[in-house]
């Protein structure tokens, strides 16, 4: 299991163990994080699993594909380091990935 650590934008933690080859949006919500809401069921359709990735985690993750990045452009509270978490895929390299949830999406 790989540990990801969601932080709300209050500064509460929620350290979470995920399957490697599952999506963070799916660790967040077996785990019932607040702030992913997944809408879409993790299709890159809604933006409602929208987190900012601590940056020492960016260079570790997948390169942001053309739908990911059109529904980012979406968001009025996007940052350099935002990513949707039904697009980060998970993986040993990823274990103690820190991500915050976004104050908006509460």
């Amino acid at each position: 299991m790989v540990k990801i650590v969601f932080r709300e934008h209050d500064g509460t933690e929620h350290v979470v163990d995920a399957k490697e080859g599952a999506s963070v949006m799916l660790a967040a919500v077996t785990n019932g994080v607040p702030g992913i809401d997944a809408d879409c069921g993790g299709a890159c359709s809604c933006a409602t699993c929208h987190v900012y990735v601590k940056e020492e985690w960016l260079d570790k993750l997948d390169a942001i594909t053309p739908m990911e990045e059109a529904m980012l452009s979406l968001s009025s509270d996007r940052k350099d380091n935002s990513r949707l978490s039904c697009q980060i895929q998970v993986n040993a390299n990823l274990d103690g990935l820190e991500v915050e949830t976004p104050e908006f999406q509460y």
